[in-house]
């Protein structure tokens, strides 16, 4: 496997540190990398809400990330096979002692897959796959690294990165896992090298919203975790009633509703009361307003017995002098001037005219009487994620060309525009006697990925490969996650998948990873952690 060496940065001094095996010419880059995405518990609880809000309409919303628009069209080169860089080995997946291939009929789905959702630097809801791994504290996914890293902008982490086991319909059943800590290798963090395009993340314990409990104001008031309000609209009396028995701080409350404004006839004592219709406040709820208005919609606005009286128009011209007429054009050039400008037939005299719409309107406020109940809802710890849906095994360092099965939730269309795929359902592609061979992608720094024929576009990049799969526990060895997409015969079709191969520097992250702990996101009595 190719490795991005960082450039030396002096002589190298022979010490004793020399003969602990620090020596060469060149300074290895480090393996691994790490960043946070939700390092607090309150942190992981925002990110939960985000894709819970609005019963997962974020979730119903996410589209497949399609981080180049080119990938589907790339052709995999092939080359020779590839040489592991020390000596296989296998982490056996959650609870198993062996894993016993058999005969494939029906596929039997694994229970670990899921989705993951984030948000991309621009604020888009994306979404690959990923699948729970076995892990010290069962808390680990594994995925692309694209799936972490936002490739498609400037590389920074996703933001609200989840991981959603048995996704369906914009439901998550057994509950949303936040993403605390992202391990990838130096390499793709660094360089977007996609011959380390892997991840593995550790998630908090499953997160989920529990049913909503009627509860009282003082309850409501003292809860610190979910909480809303809902009104029900009574009657005046039955308002008073409740004042009565519960006081003015109790659940029944008034407010006004946002004033109604009707144009009314014109009063028979418009003449008699004329200041006080005019005034700010009117009289008897009823004022007179009036607005300028271009002479079109003076024209148009009705008047006379035709409107009821509701409306009255006044409009009168005036003469002025030139200096005045010159500096009204300009302003009504600029909109600030709505009447019109006229001259005699010699030009020697000058006049404008103005355009009044008047009318008669009548201000009403409703006061509205309602009854308020208030709700608290509990946060639940789902548990960590390998208790609920177990996790795969982990292998590295393993002979090419093992028949493998890989899932995913395709969306994307092909090239040539054809979608067959929703990215609602889980899919899978099963490869028999796999070729063995490298590919290389130049586009991408790819020098040594693994190939297989699949179909399966976009929505299923971080998928599982997995090696010795057995049908009847559903489980086997994550030994790839998928990558990239070839288009072998450049028919506008993805026709190929491939991986990164995981070898011993892929282990070293995977183990980094498989050690650390996350933690619960809410307390036993449903109030989230700060």
């Amino acid at each position: 496997m190719k490795r991005i060496l960082l450039p030396a940065t002096g002589a190298i001094i022979a010490t004793g540190l020399l003969a602990a095996g620090l020596a060469g010419a060149a300074q290895a880059a480090p393996t691994q990398a790490t960043d946070p995405l939700a390092a607090k518990p309150a942190d992981a609880a925002s990110v939960a809400n985000f894709w819970y809000a609005a019963n997962g309409a974020a979730m119903k919303k996410a589209k497949e990330y399609q981080w180049d628009s080119n990938v589907t069209k790339t052709k995999l080169v092939s080359g020779g096979g590839y040489s592991p860089d020390g000596k296989p080995g296998l982490v056996l997946p959650t609870g198993a002692k062996k894993v016993t291939p058999g005969v494939v009929k029906n596929i039997n789905l694994p229970l670990t897959v899921g989705k993951v959702f984030f948000q991309t630097s621009k604020g888009d809801l994306g979404f690959c796959t990923g699948t729970s791994i076995d892990a010290k504290y069962k808390n680990l996914v594994a995925t692309a690294g694209h799936c972490v890293y936002d490739v498609a902008s400037n590389g920074d982490v996703m933001r609200n990165w989840v991981f959603v086991p048995g996704y369906h319909e914009g439901k998550a059943p057994r509950g949303v896992y936040v993403g605390k800590t992202a391990y990838t290798h130096y390499d793709f963090d660094n360089f977007e090298d996609f011959d380390r395009d892997y991840a593995f993340v550790t998630v908090y314990n499953g997160f989920s919203l529990d049913s909503s409990k009627q509860v009282l104001k003082s309850e409501y008031e003292a809860w610190k975790g979910e909480k809303y309000t809902k009104d029900k609209e009574i009657s005046k009396e039955e308002y008073e009633e409740g004042v009565k028995k519960y006081g003015e701080n109790g659940p029944y409350q008034r407010k006004s509703a946002d004033p109604k404004v009707e144009t009314v006839a014109k009063p028979a004592d418009a003449q008699q009361n004329l200041d006080k219709y005019l005034s700010a406040d009117g009289f008897n709820g009823i004022k007179l307003t009036s607005a300028e208005v271009t002479e079109s919609v003076y024209n148009a606005a009705p008047t006379g017995l035709d409107n009821n009286a509701k409306f009255e128009r006044l409009s009168q011209k005036v003469a002025i002098s030139q200096d005045e007429y010159k500096a009204l054009q300009t302003a009504k050039g600029d909109g600030k001037f709505l009447g019109s400008l006229t001259t005699n037939a010699a030009g020697t005299a000058w006049f404008k005219q103005q355009f009044f719409v008047k009318k008669w309107v009548k201000t009403s406020v409703k006061e509205i009487y309602f009854v308020q109940y208030y709700f608290i809802v509990s946060a639940v710890d789902r548990g960590s994620l390998g208790s609920q849906v177990g996790g795969q095994g982990f292998a590295w360092n393993q002979k090419s060309g093992q028949p493998v099965f890989v899932f995913g939730f395709p969306a994307a269309p092909h090239a040539d525009g054809n979608k067959p795929f929703t990215g609602v359902t889980m899919k899978y592609c099963y490869n028999k006697k796999p070729s063995g061979k490298i590919y290389t992608a130049a586009a991408y720094k790819v020098e040594e990925h693994i190939a297989i024929k699949c179909a399966m576009t976009a929505g299923s990049d971080g998928g599982a490969w997995l090696i010795k799969y057995s049908n009847a526990k559903r489980i086997g060895f994550v030994n790839g996650v998928t990558s990239l997409f070839g288009d072998q015969d450049q028919n506008g079709r993805v026709d190929a998948i491939s991986t990164a191969y995981f070898d011993g520097e892929t282990a070293t992250v995977y183990n980094s990873a498989a050690n650390k702990w996350s933690g619960s996101i809410v307390s036993k009595d449903g109030i989230v952690l700060r």
